[in-house]
């Protein structure tokens, strides 16, 4: 890995465009290297985990109305949306994949000096890849590219520090990838790039206090944007520059200001792209930082026995989580049983609480407003609080992935005075952790989302995702077509991305709530 140092530039001053971090993104996308092995393998695994969740996620409000939105723009030859059948243009079917993907908070995760849902850029590069029949080759490729950038711009440019959500290195990652799988000229790829951040830098409101429906949106417009960026930048137009380094670029005026140097490790020629394998997915329907805790909390519920009996519960933690899903936000929405389920994912006093007291976590369930109300979890929950430990928080930013941590330390005290403490460095799931997932779990996790033959999951006649009396969300034969597909992804030939998409039982689709109607 090469690292790049980037600050701000005066426009009297001369600063080539090959200079640019913007530029030697592009670099990185026109890069003809071979991709790993492992990273091929870990492409698959995550297809399949995006389409796990959004099968888990199609009924809902938001994602209906996204797709609804894809419906209203069918085009001849395009791209498939999650669920149904059609053509649709690909800036829209992006929209409505990403959105899919994204609403349960339960896909892939990095984190490091900002945090990402890396899974995010497929939904965009799927979409183009199936308009202009690309190949499962040239899917691989992208998305290698995709999450190579994205994770090298986690791992050099804190967004959060200054309110700018974490979409802003979405947009670019997916310019990139695009790039790469269409093999497009470097400069193309360059204006690219830099039109998608340009128009995908946003605060992080949505994010914060009482969390709407926008979270999910969040992702999916980005991945909309950075499309029709390099639609755009394939018919000539450009973008600002330098848009990360300029006098008024984004570092000088969104991020750190003129005198902020930022170091972007970006690899070097000829250099496999292998950022994926950092990333790590998700066992649980909730905010990377509660994994840990979730778990930690089904390992002490039966040495803490009655929840009534706890006096207090102190969760040692990051200064990440702390003061993003923790009580260090100031949130005090984050404590209201009446709260959006949005509010809720990102309450680790909710979410410790719950799964203390049930020994489980599910993506619905534990988030019924039945079970948010609940006098008995009302009260534990108002025990709950957190701190930050200077140790997780250097823990959080370690560069070491045999220490890197994204856990917590808990402090039971009972009302009898008895102290239980216990800690958690990482998710049981994740690649250290003590139940790692790898193909087998990635497709069990979509055989118990989409409902069919021998999953385990509640069957969704009890789910509010789904609506009464619908038993699964794939047929077994669609499940089994697709996971095939989805595995021999390197095989699919030129035009063949229309295998990945997913068709969903009528009865859920007829489910779906109704959302009233929009402009088209």
């Amino acid at each position: 890995m090469i690292n790049h140092e980037v600050f701000t530039r005066r426009s009297s001053e001369h600063f080539p465009k090959e200079e640019h971090l913007a530029y030697k993104i592009a670099q990185i996308a026109v890069d003809p290297v071979e991709v790993p092995d492992e990273t091929a393998e870990m492409i698959v695994n995550r297809i399949l985990d995006n389409a796990a969740v959004s099968a888990a996620s199609v009924a809902r409000r938001p994602v209906t109305s996204a797709r609804r939105q894809a419906q209203a723009r069918p085009l001849a030859g395009g791209s498939g949306v999650f669920g149904i059948d059609g053509e649709y243009a690909p800036e829209w079917a992006a929209w409505a994949n990403g959105v899919a993907v994204r609403e349960l908070d339960f896909h892939d995760t990095f984190l490091a000096a900002e945090y990402s849902h890396p899974g995010d850029n497929i939904p965009a590069l799927v979409a183009v890849g199936q308009r202009v029949g690309a190949s499962g080759r040239d899917l691989i490729r992208g998305l290698a590219t995709a999450y190579e950038v994205q994770v090298d711009l986690v791992k050099g440019i804190c967004l959060h520090e200054h309110k700018i959500d974490h979409v802003a290195h979405l947009g670019p990652s997916v310019a990139a990838g695009l790039g790469t799988m269409l093999g497009l000229e470097i400069d193309t790829i360059y204006q690219a790039v830099g039109q998608a951040l340009h128009l995908t830098t946003a605060t992080r409101q949505s994010r914060k206090g009482e969390i709407s429906s926008w979270k999910a949106y969040a992702p999916a417009h980005a991945g909309k944007i950075a499309v029709e960026a390099v639609d755009r930048a394939m018919r000539g137009e450009g973008a600002p520059s330098p848009i990360w380094e300029g006098e008024d670029g984004v570092i000088a005026w969104m991020l750190g200001g003129p005198e902020a140097h930022y170091t972007v490790p970006l690899p070097g020629p000829g250099e496999p792209k292998r950022g994926i394998l950092d990333t790590y997915t998700k066992e649980h329907s909730a905010e990377y930082q509660s994994q840990a805790p979730i778990d930690l909390a089904r390992r002490m519920r039966e040495r803490v026995g009655d929840t009534s009996q706890v006096e207090s519960i102190v969760l040692h933690t990051s200064h990440h989580t702390h003061y993003v899903i923790g009580t260090g936000s100031g949130d005090p929405q984050k404590f209201d049983p009446n709260a959006s389920r949005e509010t809720l994912d990102h309450s680790v006093m909710y979410i410790f609480a719950v799964a203390l007291q049930d020994g489980d976590w599910d993506h619905e369930r534990s988030y019924a407003p039945e079970r948010a109300a609940r006098p008995d979890t009302v009260e534990l929950w108002k025990k709950i609080s957190t701190v930050e430990d200077p140790e997780w928080t250097r823990r959080y930013h370690s560069t070491d992935p045999n220490e890197k941590a994204f856990g917590a330390r808990a402090v039971i005290t009972l009302r009898n005075g008895e102290v239980i403490t216990d800690e958690l460095a990482v998710a049981d799931a994740h690649p250290l952790g003590a139940r790692p997932f790898a193909r087998e779990q990635y497709l069990a996790k979509f055989a118990r989302m989409a409902g069919g033959a021998g999953s385990t999951s509640t069957p969704l006649s009890m789910n509010s995702a789904s609506g009464p009396g619908v038993d699964g969300v794939v047929d077994p034969v669609e499940q089994e077509r697709f996971t095939a597909a989805a595995i021999d992804l390197a095989d699919l030939p030129a035009g063949g991305l229309g295998a990945l998409n997913v068709r969903v039982r009528r009865e859920v689709l007829e489910s779906a709530p109704a959302t009233g109607e929009g402009i088209l």
